[in-house]
């Protein structure tokens, strides 16, 4: 939280959790209640050797929980809806779909932590950063308002009352238009994030509101919301709004549980994209396969490799697929120090 700044006052020491607790403000302590670290304070993760295997993701384990946990707000809506003939209003939609969006981040921010205790982090050698000292109350506040601002956002445009889940799935005629949105949901909003994400390293007057976020050298999956508030305002309302208009430009306009679909599948790639968690997957869409031929599937080290060896100057620019335009193939190889055979398939 706060305005970027002409020389950043920001400082990645995490050295909070061992103070006395009594110390802690307001946000460490609810950091520590909801068990939000993504790797325990003096429990480091197992460390492997550059040449041991590395573990394979499956997409198809990532669309498993992206898919199960969307559908259980719907369910709850289905139930209320069923049992009491009255349909959920707007602001109670607002506030359903905010609070499950709130339960699965951190859902998620577990999940991964239990895995690097299985699997290591990338580049294990070098200790992933922690929860700054003063940076406890960004990392809650981009939770609350990346889940509060895009549900509210999605209500506004789209919530229609009487249009419960059971009916909305009832209309197969929309099961075809859906897969098309969410295929090209990801790929449109790339293209924005693309652009405002590569314009802030390569623009000195835009750096500035970047610069924050690449504190983390080694981030976690908390440190997706380590930003100021004008890369928050860009990444959590402008560039979905601009995929939204997009797509309805194209014929393909969102429904509410299409977009709320949309922006779990958005937010998995947010949080596992800063995790480090040390195993090689993929971004998951339905069209992973196309853009593997296209060489644009986005792995899991890319935006690691992004805050790693980039500041400034950088590359792997995407959010949810991987731009070419830095390095050839081989090179990309070397640097992400992945081959086949290295990897546990």
């Amino acid at each position: 939280m706060g305005r970027a700044t002409e020389h950043n006052q920001h400082s990645m020491v995490a050295d909070w959790p061992k103070a006395d607790p009594k110390t802690w403000n307001r946000a460490q302590r609810l950091v520590n209640h909801l068990r939000l670290y993504p790797i325990f304070p003096d429990e480091p993760p197992p460390k492997f050797a550059k040449t041991d295997k590395m573990p394979f993701m499956p997409a198809w384990s990532q669309h498993r929980y992206i898919l199960f946990y969307a559908a259980v707000p719907m369910l709850l809506h289905q139930a209320w809806v069923s049992l009491t003939g009255i349909p959920v209003g707007r602001v109670a939609a607002a506030v359903l779909y905010y609070t499950a969006y709130k339960v699965v981040t951190v859902r998620e921010v577990r999940l991964l932590r239990g895995l690097i205790y299985q699997h290591g982090v990338l580049d294990g050698d070098v200790a992933r950063d922690g929860i700054p000292n003063m940076g406890a109350w960004k990392i809650i506040g981009e939770l609350e308002k990346t889940t509060g601002f895009r549900m509210a956002m999605a209500v506004f445009l789209t919530y229609d009352p009487a249009v419960p889940p059971l009916r909305a799935l009832r209309d197969t005629g929309s099961y075809a238009p859906f897969l098309a949105k969410l295929c090209l949901y990801g790929v449109v909003l790339d293209f924005f994030f693309y652009a405002y994400h590569r314009a802030c390293h390569e623009l000195p007057s835009l750096w500035r509101y970047h610069r924050t976020h690449h504190l983390a050298k080694h981030p976690t999956a908390v440190h997706s919301g380590f930003a100021d508030d004008e890369q928050e305002v860009i990444e959590i309302l402008i560039v979905p709004f601009l995929t939204y208009l997009t797509l309805a430009a194209a014929g393909l306009r969102l429904g509410f549980y299409e977009w709320w679909i949309c922006f779990e599948y958005l937010t998995w790639a947010e949080v596992w994209g800063h995790c480090g968690l040390r195993v090689h997957g993929v971004v998951p869409s339905p069209i992973s396969s196309v853009l593997g031929l296209l060489g644009m599937e986005l792995a899991l080290e890319d935006h690691d490799l992004h805050h790693r060896k980039g500041w400034k100057k950088s590359f792997n620019y995407g959010k949810q697929t991987r731009d070419e335009e830095l390095t050839a193939w081989s090179l990309y190889i070397e640097q992400m120090g992945i081959i086949l055979r290295q990897l546990d398939w």
